[in-house]
């Protein structure tokens, strides 16, 4: 696999993760992947749950986004309520200038992420 087809398909930042996350990484994780608590301080009631402190969850976010474990912390809005909908689009990239079309591609914050395909169109995205 080339270095450009790997940046591709390891997300927006176009690194693989440096590490895999430890029980309290994990434990984090998935705690706020569902309702993430709408607050003055929802960092600190994170914590709360799971026995960290407001900065440790921070700091440990962080952590997880910095070493690429996590490529995203942010909101998901339903885009569909919302009155809009996704996109998945293809172009055709020729190979010397895959490397630039990647980074191209994902410098737009509307791409969540995208991939390479054997087919005339060699690049599918998802806006």
């Amino acid at each position: 696999m080339s270095e450009a087809h790997s940046a591709a398909v390891a997300g927006r930042r176009g690194v693989a993760a440096k590490r895999t996350p430890d029980e309290v990484e994990r434990r984090l994780i998935n705690a706020i992947q569902g309702e993430f608590p709408l607050s003055e301080r929802p960092f600190a009631e994170v914590g709360a749950a799971l026995g960290l402190s407001e900065d440790e969850v921070i700091a440990r976010l962080q952590s997880l986004l910095d070493d690429r474990v996590l490529t995203r912390f942010g909101p998901m809005y339903q885009i569909e309520r919302m009155g809009g909908a996704f996109c998945l689009a293809a172009i055709a990239v020729p190979e010397a200038q895959w490397a630039s079309a990647v980074e191209a591609v994902n410098a737009f914050p509307e791409v969540a992420h995208n991939y390479r395909r054997e087919h005339a169109l060699n690049m599918w995205f998802v806006l």
